[in-house]
C-alpha cells in the first residue's frame, strides 16, 4: 500500500468515530453545565472531574486495547460467550481497575485539597461519589469497548482505530452523567456536602 492509501484507509477508519466524538464531547460539556448547583455544594468535585474522566480513559483504553490485540492474535473470537475465560477476565480486571481508580481519585483530590488548604467535602462524600460513578460508568465503558471491538472487527476495520475515540467519548458522557447521578444520590443518603 502506498502513503496516500493507507492515510485513506485511516481516514475512513477513524472519521466516523471521530465526528461522533466531537458530538458526544459538546454534550459532556452541556452536563458539566448543568452541575453547576452540585459543583458549589460538593466542595472540591471540581478537582474530581477531570481525575475521574481521566481515569476512565486510562482503564478502557487499555481494556481496548487487550481486546484488539487478542483479536488480532486470533486469542479470541468476535463474539460475547459467556464461556470465554480470557474475556471474563479481561472485563473482570477492567471493572475492578475502573473501581479502584475511581476510589484513588477521590483519596488523592481530599488529601491535595487539604495540603493546599482549600475546601472540600468529606472523604467519605468523595469517595462515595466517585465509587459509584465509577461502577456504572465502568459497566458502561466495558459493554460498549466490547460490543464496538468486536463489531468493529467483524465489518473490516482495525479496532486499534476506533477504541480510542469511542472510550473517551463514551467515557466522558456517561462519566459525567453518572457522577451527576452519585452526587445527588450521595448528597440525599447522607445529606449536605462540605
Amino acid at each position: 500500500m502506498s502513503v496516500v492509501e493507507v492515510a485513506r484507509e485511516a481516514y475512513r477508519e477513524a472519521l466516523p468515530a471521530l465526528s461522533v466524538s466531537l458530538v458526544a464531547g459538546l454534550l459532556s460539556g452541556v452536563v458539566l453545565g448543568g452541575m453547576q448547583d452540585e459543583l458549589r455544594v460538593v466542595s472540591g468535585l471540581l478537582m474530581l472531574v477531570p481525575a475521574f474522566l481521566a481515569t476512565r480513559g486510562n482503564v478502557f483504553g487499555s481494556f481496548g486495547a487487550r481486546l484488539a490485540t487478542a483479536l488480532h492474535q486470533g486469542l479470541i473470537e468476535p463474539r460475547v460467550r459467556g464461556g470465554d475465560e480470557r474475556l471474563r477476565a479481561a472485563v473482570t480486571a477492567a471493572l475492578v481497575n475502573a473501581l479502584l481508580v475511581s476510589v484513588f481519585a477521590a483519596v488523592a483530590t481530599y488529601f491535595v485539597l487539604t495540603l493546599l488548604g482549600l475546601p472540600h467535602a468529606s472523604l467519605l462524600t468523595l469517595v462515595a461519589i466517585a465509587t459509584i460513578a465509577g461502577a456504572l460508568s465502568g459497566a458502561v465503558l466495558a459493554t460498549a469497548v466490547v460490543v464496538v471491538v468486536f463489531a468493529g472487527y467483524r465489518r473490516g476495520y482495525n479496532p486499534d482505530t476506533i477504541v480510542g475515540p469511542v472510550v473517551t467519548t463514551t467515557g466522558d458522557v456517561f462519566g459525567l452523567l453518572f457522577l451527576l447521578l452519585a452526587v445527588r444520590v450521595v448528597l440525599a443518603l447522607l445529606g449536605g456536602g462540605g
